[in-house]
């Protein structure tokens, strides 16, 4: 235990005694470290976002959405498709039919329609553009949104295309400031509506804002708006998800059957295996799966960016080493000359390089951690909910790293000094 001390007290002396060369050899390092807290923490608050987001939805639904068919199969289909939506291709074969067919599957509770555009919204002088979110009365009994003032259209004014709309908390306020909507109409498309509810606040859901958001009804919408049948989306609420991939299936077959698509000839499983259909579905709880992986594989492939830094602040601190080795060449000489083993110098550069990784280590956590809040800061103030968490593995792999990055890049240092001859060593003080 006093070899070790020693050990210590002699490479605090060195540091000291070089101070911009051991910064320099620190700097390497910190960088390093400081990426991986990072890294690991934008991991979290990834998650933690997505999770919110699937948790708004509601874990227990299903998501059907649609999708640009192809003769591909798999992740080719899936990119292709998304591909050709970013261009503009429309996909106008799910609608209401197949809602109200789903639905009846034993598995599903529930279900409600989507359909989105953005319109221009006017009260009086004010004007302002925003989405449409047209649904039907249903998404009350799923979403977990609750009305702030008024109430939601009914069944019966979704079937009678009622001219009634329910306003996001953010463009009430654009359109009527402090005063109460409720009562009042708007223009849509130079058609009356008027305000029966206003949804309380809800944030942004999908890279959407909830809060800037018109909810009309579903029928409203096809006939006095869009002039339109199709639908964007169904959300389902599932009773029991033990059996929710069976019910995955069992939707894919009733929406094969409706849009008279073949099934294919070989049972192909997971949400990316399409192919040909026209439509996706996939569980709330699969995409966090998918999503889980992505981070997992993405977080490895960061770390692996973030270990090239390391090894470049590593080579940093054996050239460090390597200097020290040559310019304590007489002290070394002396020490093996009055008894000191192979083992005892070899010990000595060992943790004189440990501890220039690990103080390199303690400094990029702090300055890492520093970086991780200010992101969460930054991203928090855009709007964006993201939660400030370094997890406790990302510390773990900060420390070993350090420790490790010490040992490999110090072991050949150390191991020449300890070889050296105690006699040409000393005589190199001449």
């Amino acid at each position: 235990m006093s070899s070790i001390i020693s050990a210590i007290e002699l490479a605090i002396q060195a540091f000291k005694s070089h101070k911009v060369r051991t910064s320099l050899a620190i700097l390497g390092v910190t960088i390093g470290i400081s990426s991986i807290i990072v890294v690991f923490s934008a991991g979290e608050g990834i998650s933690g976002l997505l999770l919110g987001q699937i948790e708004a939805f509601g874990s227990d639904t299903i998501q059907v959405e649609i999708k640009v068919p192809s003769s591909k199969t798999g992740a080719a289909s899936e990119t292709q498709s998304a591909i050709s939506l970013m261009q503009g291709a429309q996909v106008t074969t799910l609608d209401l039919d197949d809602l109200e067919d789903v639905v009846k599957i034993p598995n599903i509770e529930n279900g409600y329609s989507i359909l989105m555009t953005q319109e221009s919204a006017t009260y009086k002088n004010e004007i302002h553009r925003t989405y449409i979110w047209s649904t039907n009365a249903s998404f009350m009994d799923i979403d977990r949104t609750e009305i702030q003032e008024g109430r939601f259209f009914t069944k019966a004014e979704n079937r009678s295309l009622a001219q009634v709309v329910v306003l996001g908390t953010n463009i009430k306020e654009k359109l009527f400031g402090d005063n109460d909507p409720i009562g009042k109409s708007i223009k849509i498309r130079d058609t009356r509506f008027r305000v029966i509810g206003v949804m309380g606040e809800r944030g942004s859901v999908m890279t959407f804002d909830f809060d800037d958001f018109i909810y009309v009804p579903i029928s409203t919408m096809h006939k006095r708006i869009m002039g339109v049948s199709f639908l964007h989306n169904i959300i389902l609420k599932v009773k029991d998800m033990s059996i929710v991939e069976e019910t995955l299936e069992e939707i894919r077959i009733v929406l094969r059957d409706n849009h008279d698509i073949d099934p294919p000839k070989e049972q192909l499983e997971g949400w990316t295996n399409t192919g040909k259909d026209d439509f996706r579905v996939v569980s709330m709880t699969e995409i966090l799966d998918i999503w889980n992986e992505i981070s997992s594989t993405l977080t490895l492939l960061l770390l692996a960016i973030v270990a090239v830094s390391l090894v470049v602040g590593g080579v940093g601190v054996m050239n460090i080493m390597y200097v020290i080795v040559s310019e304590r060449t007489p002290e070394i000489g002396l020490r093996k000359a009055v008894g000191a083993k192979y083992s005892d110098i070899m010990w000595q550069f060992l943790i004189e390089s440990i501890l220039i990784t690990l103080i390199g280590g303690i400094i990029g956590t702090i300055i890492g951690i520093l970086i991780a809040y200010m992101i969460s800061i930054g991203a928090n103030y855009s709007g964006i909910d993201w939660n400030f968490v370094i997890p406790i593995k990302a510390f773990m792999t900060a420390f070993l790293f350090s420790i490790i990055f010490g040992i490999i890049f110090g072991a050949n240092p150390a191991r020449k000094a300890a070889k050296m001859d105690p006699i040409d060593a000393l005589w190199s003080e001449q």
